[in-house]
């Protein structure tokens, strides 16, 4: 998300800030391809305006003039008003109420609303420790009901039967009592979707709405809509009094207007963003860490925050512990490693995290560093378990065999070989004296070109 802003954003400030003083005439000039960058990101008309006129004002005034460092400065205006834009901070679910808290959720056909049912269920589930109901109202759609079902399953929570004889008034209601004497915390309520905006859709979910008085009424918008998310979102905000919005697909957007626009024309909080298909796939969405991503600054909060819920760490300490008595580190050791990171979103995912990472995860993308990533996890199940514990056993003929198992080619065997042997030194040093040093130096030396000097802030 943001690739093609952040990449615009960049180089551009990047001209500004070595700047020894900021004139109206430079100003003028930076502000106008920021303009044509939000523009190009597909950012509301309203939204850019405001923006930049924002900026400005602020740019041309004492703020700036009296800084030591000028150029600087215009940055954090810039980085600063993002957030403005998007909602200064995360604004949390409101549970604060007598169980259950009725969470409906509404939106378009095909923007992910049902699916976005089944992730937030998981997020209440395991990181607030809410016990979760769910239930369809969707009684166009039996395809959706039974969707929800499985869904349900497969995170975990309980699933109210519902059919398309019923009203959805009546089986929400059925659901909240169910509720209340199952003492359920939570009830997400999926309701019926359109393929556009019509007048019947639009008086049913208000209708139900009134009847159930939710505490909780979420928007649920596909990103890759751009500027068209924040509006579908203004029709639905002039009937429905929402509380917030989940954006979808913004794993797939890689403008972002639908971020910078959403909050400005409709006034309500964006409060998740799903990042992907998987079910742990929704983020709670911080304005200053989008806004500090969009300006090629990282997001390593949100990566810290990731890797303690999705890193397994009793397989962690596992590994540790072998390493630091000397065992060695293997194929299958090799391959854990591999699937830690792509829990975590894989290569790209952790790299558009990290600062000064924006350019350097689209030339991962170009070297399909993720594609090679997979491939190693399809070589190493291609080997018997004596062979992963094993490497050096791996002889020609094994090889032969191991490629012509896994589809790929001899040469690409002994890059994984290559590889895993770098791995193996590195751990091997981590488990010595000077280990943590020693590691960082052989981390370094692994990284791509361009990767491996400074770490920090990037320099615009």
């Amino acid at each position: 998300m943001f690739d093609n802003l952040t990449q615009r954003l960049t180089q551009t400030l990047r001209s500004v800030t070595g700047q020894a003083r900021l004139t109206e005439e430079n100003i003028k000039s930076t502000l106008r391809e920021v303009r044509m960058a939000l523009l190009e990101a597909d950012v509301a008309l309203p939204v850019v305006k405001a923006f930049i006129d924002s900026v400005k004002q602020r740019a041309v005034g004492q703020e700036v003039s009296k800084s030591l460092s000028p150029g600087q400065v215009f940055v954090k205006i810039v980085n600063e008003e993002l957030i403005n834009v998007m909602g200064e901070a995360n604004a949390e679910l409101n549970l604060s109420t007598t169980p259950p808290a009725v969470i409906m959720m509404a939106g378009l056909q095909g923007a992910g609303k049902t699916t976005s049912v089944a992730k937030l269920s998981r997020f209440l589930k395991e990181r607030k420790k809410k016990k979760v109901l769910v239930v369809s109202a969707d009684v166009y759609r039996p395809a959706a009901i039974r969707q929800l079902e499985t869904l349900a399953s497969e995170v975990g929570v309980e699933f109210f039967p519902s059919d398309t004889s019923q009203k959805p008034i009546d089986i929400v209601n059925d659901a909240i009592r169910h509720a209340r004497l199952k003492h359920h915390d939570v009830l997400l309520v999926d309701t019926a979707g359109r393929l556009a905006i019509d007048n019947d859709m639009m008086a049913e979910i208000k209708d139900l709405h009134t009847a159930i008085n939710p505490v909780e009424t979420l928007f649920v918008v596909d990103s890759m809509t751009g500027q068209d998310a924040a509006n579908t979102a203004r029709a639905f905000n002039e009937v429905l009094p929402l509380t917030g919005v989940i954006l979808t697909k913004t794993d797939g957007d890689a403008r972002g207007g639908a971020a910078l626009s959403v909050r400005h024309i409709t006034g309500k909080p964006i409060k998740f963003l799903g990042v992907g298909e998987k079910s742990d796939a929704l983020e709670p969405f911080h304005p200053d860490r989008v806004a500090s991503r969009i300006l090629g600054m990282g997001d390593v909060l949100s990566l810290i925050e990731e890797a303690e819920q999705k890193i397994d760490k009793t397989k962690a300490e596992k590994l540790a512990k072998k390493i630091t008595k000397g065992k060695g580190f293997d194929l299958e050791d090799f391959r854990e490693q591999i699937q830690q990171m792509s829990n975590m979103g894989g290569m790209m995912g952790m790299l558009d995290k990290l600062p000064g990472m924006g350019q350097m995860a689209q030339a991962a993308q170009t070297a399909q560093a993720e594609k090679g990533m997979k491939q190693f996890e399809v070589i190493i199940n291609s080997m018997t378990p004596k062979e992963r514990r094993n490497p050096d056993i791996i002889s020609g003929s094994r090889k032969r065999r191991i490629a012509m198992g896994s589809g790929t080619q001899i040469q690409d065997v002994n890059r994984l070989l290559k590889q895993h042997k770098q791995m193996a030194k590195m751990m091997k040093k981590f488990g010595s004296k000077s280990g943590m040093t020693k590691l960082a130096r052989g981390m370094k030396g692994m990284m791509p070109p361009g990767m491996g000097g400074g770490g920090g802030f990037p320099r615009f």
